[in-house]
C-alpha cells in the first residue's frame, strides 16, 4: 500500500523539472505555470531523452530511473495534497498521457525528428490559447532540445548533466 519514497537518483528528473520551468515557456510562450502544464512538459522532455537513449543504445532505459521519475510525480501530487484514490486515478491519466506523448511526439522517419504539433497542441490547448506561432516556436525549441540531446553521451544524460540553454 505505501511505497518508500527514495530520494536518490534524483538527478534526471531534477533536471527535467529545471527544464520544464524555464522561462522561455512562461515569458516567451505564455504557457500556464501549473502543475499540468510542467508535467507535459516534463513528460516531452523525457520522452525525447528515451528516443534518443533506444537510437544510440541496444540496452534498455534503466527501469530504476524510469520508476524514479513517475514515483517523484507521485510523491508531488501527495505533497500537493491529494489523496491515495485521488493519487491513483491522477497516475493512471499521467502515464497514459505520457506514453501517448511518447509515441506521438516524432513524425519523423528513423533518423530525423521530426515534432508532431497536434499533440502538443492536444495537451497543451486547454490551458492556453495556441496558434501557429505558438506550436511553431515550441516546435523548434523541442528539435533543438532533441539535436542538444542526441549529441551527449547517453550516460551523462542519464546521470541529469544536461546543460541546456534556449
Amino acid at each position: 500500500m505505501f511505497s518508500k519514497y527514495k530520494p536518490h537518483n534524483n538527478s534526471l528528473y531534477n533536471k527535467l523539472v529545471s527544464l520544464s520551468r524555464n522561462i522561455f515557456f512562461y515569458k516567451k510562450l505564455q504557457l500556464k505555470d501549473n502543475f499540468e502544464s510542467r508535467i507535459i512538459l516534463i513528460f516531452i522532455h523525457f520522452s525525447i531523452i528515451l528516443i534518443i537513449f533506444k537510437s544510440k543504445n541496444r540496452e534498455k532505459f534503466p527501469q530504476l530511473i524510469f520508476d524514479n521519475i513517475f514515483q517523484n510525480i507521485e510523491y508531488h501530487l501527495r505533497e500537493l495534497g491529494h489523496g491515495d484514490v485521488s493519487v491513483n486515478k491522477k497516475m493512471k491519466i499521467l502515464t497514459k498521457i505520457f506514453y501517448d506523448i511518447l509515441l506521438k511526439i516524432n513524425t519523423g522517419k528513423s533518423e530525423d525528428f521530426l515534432v508532431n504539433k497536434s499533440i502538443i497542441k492536444k495537451y497543451l490547448d486547454d490551458q492556453n490559447k495556441i496558434n501557429d506561432v505558438f506550436l511553431e516556436e515550441l516546435s523548434h525549441y523541442i528539435e533543438y532540445f532533441y539535436n542538444f540531446c542526441f549529441e551527449l553521451n547517453t550516460n551523462s544524460v542519464l546521470k541529469g548533466e544536461i546543460n541546456f540553454k534556449y
